[in-house]
């Protein structure tokens, strides 16, 4: 299965940005050990800042891949461009966040990307990416 992880604004800070929530571990050295543990599966990486480009990443991940895990990280708040090109590809979108979002401020407790995605799992930091993948791949328990 090819499944590409798409990220959105200020994950490429991972491992240093607000480490209470999102962790010390860089997304680069999480992926790698994600893809070592899946090497059977096809797992490639997206990540961009901005709006428009996620939702072109989006649209090619449909003639590209099986899959999508997405975090679109704050516009998953507000876009509703992103929400609609979710809604338009006929493959699966996991949405993840790694941190618990409804503990946090009140804005991040709506989530326009959701309500597009076949589910979303929030809470369990990088740990998030491997829980949608094991449910992509058929690999849960």
């Amino acid at each position: 299965m090819k499944i590409i992880i798409i990220n959105g604004p200020n994950l490429n800070l991972l491992g240093s940005r607000e480490p209470e929530w999102y962790g010390r571990v860089p997304f680069e050295t999480y992926f790698r050990r994600l893809q070592a543990a899946y090497p059977e599966h096809r797992l490639s990486l997206l990540q961009t800042n901005e709006e428009g480009a996620l939702v072109s990443a989006l649209q090619q991940a449909a003639q590209d891949c099986d899959a999508v895990i997405l975090n679109a990280a704050a516009f998953s708040h507000t876009s509703v461009a992103i929400a609609d090109a979710v809604r338009a590809i006929p493959i699966p979108v996991i949405e993840v966040h790694l941190s618990p979002v409804f503990a946090r401020e009140g804005f991040r407790h709506h989530s326009f990307t959701a309500a597009a995605c076949k589910g979303t799992i929030a809470g369990f930091g990088l740990d998030g990416y491997r829980l949608a993948v094991e449910h992509l791949t058929g690999n849960a328990l």
